[in-house]
């Protein structure tokens, strides 16, 4: 224990508050003798990088835990790394510095789930490089990170509608070797249709405008003169109003 608080430059005081607060694993223990490892001294150097970040001790636990119970690397990238896509390593630190103040436990299990990330040992995993980099460019322009993990559960939805119905189209009138020959082919169809829907949205958009506008102030009445002692004249009854 001394020589772990040592390393990471805290006091054995602190090693053992975030021990109780179960920040760290337990040690592998041989008798009396705790063993701590790389692992440990790479979680409280995490530890020590979201506090200055502003995270607070309470907030590093709770990531912690959807760490720890987070998807495998083994089990998000499924038989083999991605044909077309570059996975990406990141420490717990560069994960949040990529999502300044959007890493929260709820943001991370929702990706874990999403398949977008998976851990390996004391790294995370990023499924795809450009799905991380249009993730972090959009918070960055000021889109919550729980928005854009929503907006990405409802194109995986129509992406697996997309692939299947060119699977289906490729498989009946060639072999399956042809499935991944292809593949670009079908890329470039989604990549002009969404690119035209874009074109009509925004006109619509120009078109009809951004929507109804506010309800202004009423309109004002039919304007009544005010005679010399300043008291407003009331039309007769049998008399047009001016």
């Amino acid at each position: 224990m001394e020589e772990l608080a040592e390393l990471a430059g805290i006091t054995v005081r602190t090693l053992r508050f975030y021990r109780e607060r179960k920040l760290i694993p337990p040690p592998r223990r041989e008798g009396r003798i705790a063993w701590y490892d790389d692992h440990h001294l790479a979680r409280l150097r995490t530890i020590a990088a979201l506090l200055e970040r502003g995270h607070t001790l309470s907030g590093i636990a709770e990531l912690a835990e959807a760490f720890d119970h987070g998807r495998d690397v083994a089990d998000l990238l499924g038989v083999g790394t991605p044909s077309e896509e570059e996975p990406v390593r990141l420490t717990p630190e560069e994960l949040a510095a990529r999502f300044e103040g959007e890493v929260t436990p709820e943001n991370l299990a929702a990706a874990m789930d999403l398949g977008y990330l998976g851990t390996d040992g004391d790294e995370i995993v990023h499924i795809s490089r450009r799905l991380l980099d249009v993730s972090s460019a959009l918070v960055r322009e000021g889109i919550p990170l729980a928005e854009v993990l929503s907006a990405g559960a409802r194109v995986r939805e129509h992406a697996d509608t997309l692939a299947e119905l060119f699977a289906d189209l490729i498989l009946r009138h060639g072999p399956e070797e042809d499935l991944q020959r292809l593949r670009p082919l079908a890329r470039s169809v989604v990549d002009a249709e969404l690119s035209l829907a874009l074109d009509r949205r925004l006109s619509k958009h120009l078109r009809d405008g951004p929507g109804p506008s506010r309800p202004g102030p009423p309109a004002a009445g039919p304007a009544r003169t005010l005679p010399a002692d300043g008291q407003p004249t009331h039309p007769r009854p049998d008399e047009p109003a001016t």
